[in-house]
């Protein structure tokens, strides 16, 4: 038992020693056996180092233990070469440094063993040591071929056309690998993926390119990028039958005039399986999406018949009598009226059109009408009806719709013709335009027995059965019978009530009697603005056609010869001549067939195309002119021009006014608007217009006491005349200082608006003239200063009449107290009744106060308010009537009135007012404003 306490006890210490050994304490046995610090010797180190340093980083620490260490050995080396020196370090532990800069690329990996060795010349058991060498993105990716060439078909799509590949020098994935190609060549139909394959994204054309060079880089994974390496891909013709050369796109400028569509045309017929026999070419212009189905002017109903020379007796029959009937008023277009197939009707009275028609006549109107599916077949949509109250429900004349057919009904009254005998009453016309749902014109011209119709401007030939013409009796004699003229519906007379509701759209319906409107004003009304331009007739070659529609919106070309159909399709051209087009798409499509000698027929491909109308600049509709004219009261008796140099013009943007006004005289406006302000007073004020001339022009005046109110479509230059003779003129001009006028055009239907053009004409009052003397001044007017108290109230208004709106110029007169004769007169009577000693004594202290005051009010009026030749000094007598009715009671204050002055007579004009206006005046001069001086009555 003692032997094995001891053993047990000696096990214990040689255990304590290792740990004690394997602690941070410095040799704690001086003369042990070294070891290395691991608890595994076959784990051994591990280290890593850059290529571009020479400290290799070791895990764990090397270190020696169990003696003092003086160094450390590699003591084999498992591959050859291993440049490493190991350092000694305090402490027991040791540095590991590479003796040169390593490459990875050359090598990775080093493997050896190193021991550790004591002072005393004893060597520890070797471990291993992994080095492994860390890779540095030191190498740009390079291309396996300096460059690419390659051939492609045109008109394909590839899933790979070439595929490109690099490589990287460096050593690891990280740096080595490529992880990104890219092609640095902008604007060119081609990508390329991450392992190198370059594909097309559109087909390509070798008339655009011939080849295409990209430059194409890669990357590693580092993102180092490479050189570049150029690919060329070339591209082989493949002969295609079809038009090449033709624009996608073709943008038009308003106001540019003819735009070639297709210039660069080119037919490439290729190996034709047969010989070419005729080929033919058609190319239409999509303009339906467009208001009426084109780009017209923006003109109302009545400026497009009056610009087309319409007649002036036609009688349109929606303007008027729109109630009930939802409308579109947009400067856009015409005004619509939409009836709803239910209740929209308007009723045209005999004052509008005479009911009874006539033998000769036109009736003209825009539809707009689909297709109804559910709709009985037999239903009736009127346009325009005619019928009477009697039960028989009879339909005098009528025009309208059923099954998509339209129907112009005509019955002959008793009186036309034997009631026996069959005559033509209804025409059906079978026409495929009634329910597209598009806007189309139609008018009917009657001549009867003749009866045309025009569609869209152009007369429709008659074909078998279409129209369909039915005859029929005359309507029989009937008493007493009450018609009733319609339009969008007719009166059922044996319901008391309208039926037989038009579903869609009316624009300018209008009837013109006893004359047959032009096929040319019909053709005009409906024309467009914008159009195909056909080709010149001089490069038409023998045995070729070019053919149009009216609206030169399809184009036709056909024959023998594919050169000359070559050389036509490069002239046809787009035009819009409206000044301010619509802007937007307009879509082409061109359709080819190509006619073997067989008769065998080849189908080119339809190319697409479209015309792509810019927005318009904005015009800027500039009024100009004196806008302050100052008159005599004479001149306003006999009346003044408003507008005597007023200028109208078109200015475009960047553009002033002065450089186009000569050229803007012959654009034209559509209306313009004079506006008073306040109202006109009827009893002495009057707007007048040169009737002659507006006859001329064609313009309509409307006058009111608001103003006037011009319509009608001219050339600014005839509208510029007619505005500078309009006239105001005013009998009592001395009720004012000023008067305002305000002036607005427009263009365009009001799409365009002018500036306000404010025009003020102010009255010239007569300057006072004094009576030095006291005496009567020549022609025997007596001039009271006293009278300067209501002229200096209109010099504060004059002296800032800039400022003052009109309805407080007027409201300023309105308040002006005015004296009147019936006030002078009950004055007289009441000195008469006091007596004649109390009127001397009082005349004679009113004489020194009249002296006084008219000499403080010339101080106040030479400071205040000094009146120059334009200023309103008016000079009234107070007592002119009370003069003439006293018999001459006046002695030395002033004269009574001569009849015989002319200029005095035409003063007293302006102060003798009608019984109204005393009535009126005498309230005011109830008020304490302003009160005369009565001291100088005898």
């Amino acid at each position: 038992m003692i032997y094995q306490g001891l053993y047990l006890f000696a096990a214990y210490l040689i255990i304590f020693g290792e740990a004690f050994t394997s602690s941070s304490s410095p040799e704690p046995f001086l003369d042990g056996v070294p070891r290395l610090s691991l608890q595994n010797l076959e784990a051994g180190y591990h280290g890593l180092v850059k290529e571009n340093e020479t400290v290799v980083e070791v895990t764990p620490t090397i270190r020696g233990v169990g003696a003092k260490i003086c160094g450390f050995h590699i003591v084999n080396k498992h591959h050859g070469e291993a440049p490493f020196q190991i350092i000694l370090k305090e402490n027991g532990e040791a540095e590991l440094k590479a003796r040169r800069v390593l490459n990875c690329e050359k090598r990775k990996n080093y493997k050896f063993d190193i021991a550790a060795v004591s002072c005393s010349g004893l060597q520890s058991e070797n471990a291993t040591v992994h080095i492994t060498v860390m890779d540095i993105n030191e190498f740009a990716p390079v291309f396996l071929e300096p460059s690419y060439v390659c051939q492609v078909d045109e008109g394909r799509l590839y899933s790979e056309i070439v595929r490109v590949e690099a490589t990287d020098r460096d050593c690891t994935p990280k740096f080595g690998d490529i992880c990104k190609y890219e092609i640095l060549t902008t604007d060119q139909p081609f990508t390329i993926d991450n392992e190198g394959t370059i594909r097309n994204t559109e087909p390509l054309d070798y008339e655009r390119s011939h080849n295409h060079i990209l430059s194409v880089v890669a990357y590693d994974c580092g993102m180092k990028q490479s050189q570049p390496v150029m690919v060329t891909v070339k591209v082989n013709r493949i002969c295609k039958l079809g038009w090449k050369g033709i624009a996608e796109r073709v943008d038009y400028v308003p106001s540019s005039g003819r735009e070639d569509l297709f210039p660069a045309a080119q037919l490439k017929l290729c190996d034709m399986p047969c010989a070419v026999h005729s080929v033919q070419a058609k190319l239409s212009l999509a303009t339906k999406h467009i208001d009426k189905g084109c780009d017209r002017d923006t003109y109302s109903v009545a400026s497009q018949r009056k610009i087309c020379g319409a007649s002036a007796d036609s009688i349109e029959l929606l303007a008027p009598n729109t109630k009930g009937v939802s409308t579109d008023d947009g400067h856009e277009s015409d005004q619509i009226f939409e009836f709803d197939g239910v209740s929209s009707a308007v009723s045209v009275s005999n004052e509008v059109l005479n009911h009874g028609l006539a033998p000769i006549f036109t009736i003209a109107t825009w539809l707009k009408h689909k297709n109804h599916p559910n709709q009985d077949k037999h239903v009736k949509e009127h346009i325009l009806c005619s019928a009477d109250d009697h039960k028989m429900n009879r339909h005098h004349y009528a025009w309208f719709v059923r099954n998509c057919r339209l129907i112009l009904l005509l019955r002959r009254d008793f009186s036309e013709g034997d009631l026996n005998i069959f005559r033509p009453a209804e025409w059906r016309w079978n026409l495929p335009q009634v329910c597209d749902d598009e806007w189309h014109h139609y008018a009917v011209s009657v001549q009867f027995p003749e009866v045309q119709l025009y569609v869209d401007g152009s007369l429709f030939k008659s074909e078998k059965k279409n129209p369909e013409v039915i005859d029929d009796w005359p309507l029989h004699p009937t008493k007493g019978i009450n018609t009733t003229l319609t339009v969008g519906a007719c009166w059922q007379g044996s319901e008391n009530k309208m039926k037989h509701h038009l579903h869609g759209y009316l624009a300018g319906l209008s009837v013109l009697l006893n004359k047959v409107e032009k096929p040319s004003v019909l053709s005009c009304l409906h024309k467009c603005k914008e159009s195909l331009d056909v080709p010149p007739m001089e490069l038409l070659e023998p045995g070729m056609e070019l053919l149009t529609n009216s609206d030169l919106t399809e184009l036709s070309i056909e024959g023998d010869n594919k050169t000359n159909l070559e050389v036509l399709i490069k002239k046809i051209g787009y035009t819009n001549s409206r000044d301010f087009p619509t802007p937007g798409r307009r879509n082409l499509h061109l359709s080819t067939t190509i006619t073997c000698d067989g008769g065998r027929t080849v189908k080119v491909p339809n190319v697409e195309s479209y015309v792509m109308v810019l927005p318009p600049q904005q015009p800027s509709l500039v009024i100009n002119g004196t806008s302050n004219l100052a008159s005599d009261y004479h001149d306003f008796r006999e009346g003044v021009k408003v507008f005597t140099d007023v200028h109208v013009g078109v200015s475009p943007p960047g553009k002033s006014w002065k450089n186009t006004a000569d050229e803007s005289a012959e654009k034209r406006l559509d209306s313009c608007v004079v506006t008073v302000y306040p109202s006109l007073n009827p009893d002495h004020e009057t707007l007048t217009v040169p009737h002659n001339m507006i006859t001329q022009f064609g313009i309509t005046a409307k006058l009111s006491k608001d103003g006037a109110t011009l319509i009608g479509s001219n050339i600014i230059y005839n509208y510029q005349q007619v505005l500078r003779q309009i006239q105001y003129t005013n009998r009592k001009p001395a009720y004012y200082l000023n008067r305002v006028f305000k002036l607005i055009c427009s263009e365009m239907n009001g799409r365009f608006l002018s500036n306000e053009y404010v025009q003020t004409l102010t009255v010239i009052h007569p300057r006072a003239r004094t009576n030095t003397a006291g005496g009567a001044l020549p022609g025997g007017v007596v001039v009271e200063e006293q009278a300067t108290k209501i002229p200096v109230a209109h010099a504060q208004v004059a002296q800032h009449h800039v400022d003052v709106h009109p309805h407080a110029v007027i409201e300023h007169y309105e308040r002006q107290p005015l004296v009147s004769a019936t006030s002078h007169a009950v004055t007289i009577i009441m000195v008469v009744c006091v007596g004649f000693l109390v009127v001397m004594i009082v005349l004679g202290v009113v004489r020194i106060r009249a002296a006084h005051q008219r000499h403080a009010q010339e101080e106040l009026n030479d400071a205040e308010m000094a009146w120059d030749d334009s200023a309103l000094n008016i000079t009234v007598n107070p007592m002119e009537e009370e003069g003439e009715e006293a018999g001459g009671r006046r002695s030395g204050e002033g004269d009574q009135d001569n009849d015989s002055s002319d200029d005095n007579s035409s003063y007293r004009e302006d102060e003798e007012l009608d019984s109204s206006d005393e009535e009126e005046h005498i309230t005011v001069g109830k008020l304490k404003d302003l009160e005369w001086d009565n001291s100088t009555l005898a």
